[in-house]
């Protein structure tokens, strides 16, 4: 009498997208914390509505965003936050 061994599959991983810190995005705007790119957006309105709630949350931030394209960075600053709400 045989006893069949069960066997094992290995399921294949799937390659995970690994965003780092210290390296600017190839293409659309990065929300950029104390020097540190963030989150990535397509469009540059939804990394600025991000960037004026964190300011909202946390005032003491550095926030900037990066646009991919012209390789330029434009500070958030909490006073635009301030014209935004009145």
């Amino acid at each position: 009498m045989q006893i069949k061994k069960p066997t094992f599959r290995v399921e294949q991983q799937q390659p995970r997208n690994i965003q780092r810190a210290d390296i600017a995005p190839e293409q659309g705007y990065a929300m950029v914390v104390d020097g540190h790119f963030k989150t990535q957006f397509s469009e540059a309105s939804a990394a600025k509505k991000t960037a004026t709630e964190l300011l909202a949350r946390y005032p003491m931030l550095q926030v900037e965003i990066f646009d991919a394209k012209k390789k330029v960075r434009t500070r958030v600053r909490a006073n635009t936050l301030e014209e935004a709400s009145q």
